[in-house]
């Protein structure tokens, strides 16, 4: 029972999560886009910090392989 608990609770919290993401209304739809204007996309903080640890999983990969 002990090795099957994580996986339990995990099945829990996602069965919960997806009920109430079902309860939540239709949101505003946001402003109207200006069409003289392209969209802005910020990419900051964010998408660095994904980038920083694709490197470092990657490096740790490569370090880990087996030397042949």
């Amino acid at each position: 029972m002990n090795k099957y608990l994580p996986f339990l609770l995990l099945g829990l919290a996602l069965l919960l999560t997806g009920q109430s993401a079902q309860a939540q209304g239709p949101g505003s739809g946001g402003p109207a886009p200006d069409p003289n204007q392209p969209t802005a996309v910020p990419l900051d903080g964010g998408a660095s910090l994904l980038l920083l640890a694709g490197v470092a999983w990657g490096n740790r990969r490569l370090r880990r392989a087996p030397r042949r």
